[in-house]
């Protein structure tokens, strides 16, 4: 493929929904976007959200690498990568995870497709750690996943669903979020949660909306991490009376996801103002996942 171009779209995503704690995430329709050509010299061109250094240490030549030498190629061939992200930063959706997907799925291509989405999914899981944003950046829509072994399954994905996301102006690092959980837990709260993450599929297959709210609860991460995010609580307190069917933190946080209906939107942006301040709100349909193709460039 010497001379071609790759091109690459990487949903948002979001973790945990709220009970599903490392386990279940979804996709949104907000995508990184990402094209790359064979260089002499590994190179990032980077627009979009943040600032992001053009060296070869970004996520997404991290991605590229790690997927070839999965392939059992160690000195991978150096690639210029042009990359537009609309995710927001440390914001909880997904943005490190759609890099380091974008870099494998561009291995993938640039390798004649070696990897394919399982291949993609498990290199990218294993470099997060956990597959709760990775699963549905590369599948798409609702996702429950593990990460030892790899396996990710797809869920029922409803229609005409919109995610509601207040994203205060603050970042929490993930690392800063993960130093907030307790070392144990009691195992009143780990029964709590394994009941209600095994709802969010039930609830999805048979179509019960309404068990959302109940799937969506959570004893192991939120509460833990609310400190690092002010007003969360009351936040999402307000939603579930503007009529959210199921709210819970995006990932590490701090963005705020309320899951809703068509007729409840507008009502849950007005809820979420206080608790975003400076910040924004979005409203966002389910993505589909990982998407590539090669585009030949002409001969002169």
């Amino acid at each position: 493929m010497s001379g071609d171009t790759v091109y690459v779209q990487v949903p948002a995503t979001l973790a945990n929904l709220g009970s599903g704690f490392d386990a279940l995430g979804v996709a949104l329709d907000l995508y990184l976007e990402v094209h790359a050509t064979p260089s002499c010299s590994n190179e990032l061109h980077y627009s979009g959200q943040g600032q992001v250094p053009n060296t070869p240490d970004n996520l997404i030549h991290q991605g590229y690498r790690a997927a070839w030498q999965s392939l059992g190629e160690l000195d991978p061939p150096p690639l210029a990568v042009w990359a537009h992200n609309p995710i927001p930063l440390a914001r909880g959706m997904g943005s490190s995870s759609a890099a380091l997907v974008a870099g494998a799925a561009l291995a993938d291509a640039f390798s004649g497709g070696r990897l394919g989405p399982d291949g993609i999914f498990r290199v990218t899981a294993t470099l997060e750690g956990h597959p709760d944003n990775v699963a549905p950046a590369v599948y798409g829509g609702f996702v429950a996943a593990l990460a030892d072994p790899p396996l990710a399954l797809p869920m029922p994905s409803p229609k005409g669903l919109r995610f509601v996301l207040g994203v205060p102006p603050y970042e929490v690092p993930t690392p800063l979020a993960r130093a907030a959980l307790p070392k144990t837990i009691p195992y009143a709260d780990a029964i709590f949660n394994l009941a209600r993450s095994a709802l969010w599929p039930a609830a999805l297959h048979a179509g019960r909306l309404d068990a959302l709210r109940e799937a969506a609860k959570d004893r192991l991460h939120q509460h833990y991490r609310a400190h690092l995010m002010p007003g969360l609580e009351a936040a999402l307190e307000r939603v579930y009376a503007a009529g959210a069917l199921a709210a819970f933190v995006g990932g590490a946080g701090p963005t705020l996801a309320a899951l809703s209906e068509t007729q409840h939107i507008e009502a849950i942006r007005q809820a979420m103002q206080d608790y975003v301040g400076q910040g924004f709100t979005l409203v966002l349909g389910l993505g589909e996942g990982l998407r590539w193709k090669v585009a030949s460039i002409p001969s002169r």
